[in-house]
């Protein structure tokens, strides 16, 4: 069961859902959990049914729409700034911190795609957080700089950079904002050549498959430049100590961030990878989150 709860990040009213675990007595003390959602997605899609299975097995989980987006405030509608989205889990975890049927040692966090990313990034400087993992990482800076694989041209980034530059002073001038698609928006846009994460995203966020209207799986087109500035991998050599979960499937195209993730780390670390599963297939596919899950629950016990 979950119940729907509110909580700041500075100005910004943020909106999650707190999944208590099977025969909750608000007496006892629990370990918690901080639940970071997908660039494009939404707490009710693939964070959520996470947070629905993990908390079968004794934790608090927390998962919340990012600032800017969904049910939570902040404006522009659609920003995708990575230092907003590091700071909303520290306030996530300051909000667990407030309930008394949370034991505050014992929080630890987990994200999925972008949120992958974004929740190692938290992890290397938020030592309230005692272990991190993730399933299908995809930091969002690194994924935009080293396409799947493929280095991205400098004067391509610079493209992109001086396209934010100028949409920033065309919309604060009046002009409509831009947005720009995590994954393709019509069936009619995929083709043989449509790399496997975009293709099952379309099936994911387009389809009833997993679709939700709070979802809108684009972004402000301005918030390139910020994009292209972060990095979710920078500290971890030398800042994340708290033990280090990476899950991906074998057959992701996106297992390289993964693996570079499990490389860099000098702490205790782990990568998994589900065979046979793809970059989507991890969010919703029974067999391949149930490999996920049950992998998350024994590795939480850390806490």
């Amino acid at each position: 069961m979950f119940k729907s709860v509110k909580f700041k990040n500075r100005a910004n009213t943020l909106a999650g859902n707190l999944h208590l675990p099977e025969g909750f007595d608000k007496s006892k003390k629990y370990p918690a959990l901080v639940g970071i959602h997908p660039a494009g997605g939404v707490k009710e899609q693939v964070i959520g049914l996470y947070a629905e299975k993990l908390c079968k097995h004794g934790y608090v989980v927390l998962v919340y729409d990012s600032s800017f987006q969904g049910e939570s405030e902040g404006e522009p509608r659609l920003l995708e700034d990575p230092t907003v989205r590091v700071e909303d889990a520290r306030c996530a975890a300051d909000y667990l911190t407030t309930l008394p049927f949370v034991n505050a040692e014992r929080m630890g966090v987990y994200g999925i795609c972008a949120g992958g990313g974004y929740a190692i990034s938290v992890t290397q400087t938020e030592r309230r957080f005692k272990a991190v993992a993730t399933v299908s990482a995809a930091p969002i800076g690194e994924g935009y700089r080293n396409y799947l694989g493929t280095a991205t041209p400098p004067a391509e980034l610079i493209k992109m950079l001086e396209t934010a530059a100028n949409l920033r002073t065309a919309e604060i001038n009046g002009a409509a904002p831009s947005y720009t698609p995590f994954v393709p928006e019509r069936f009619e846009d995929i083709n043989e050549n449509t790399p496997d994460l975009l293709r099952e995203g379309y099936e994911y966020y387009r389809t009833p498959r997993g679709q939700h209207p709070s979802s809108k799986g684009r972004f402000l087109t301005a918030s390139m430049d910020k994009l292209l500035a972060y990095s979710a991998y920078d500290h971890i050599t030398d800042y994340l100590s708290q033990p280090m979960l990476i899950i991906a499937g074998s057959k992701a195209d996106t297992r390289l961030f993964s693996e570079m993730a499990f490389e860099l780390s000098n702490g205790p670390k782990e990568l998994v990878l589900v065979e046979g599963a793809t970059h989507i297939a991890m969010y919703d596919v029974p067999e391949y989150v149930e490999q996920a899950v049950n992998k998350m629950v024994r590795f939480f016990e850390v806490l």
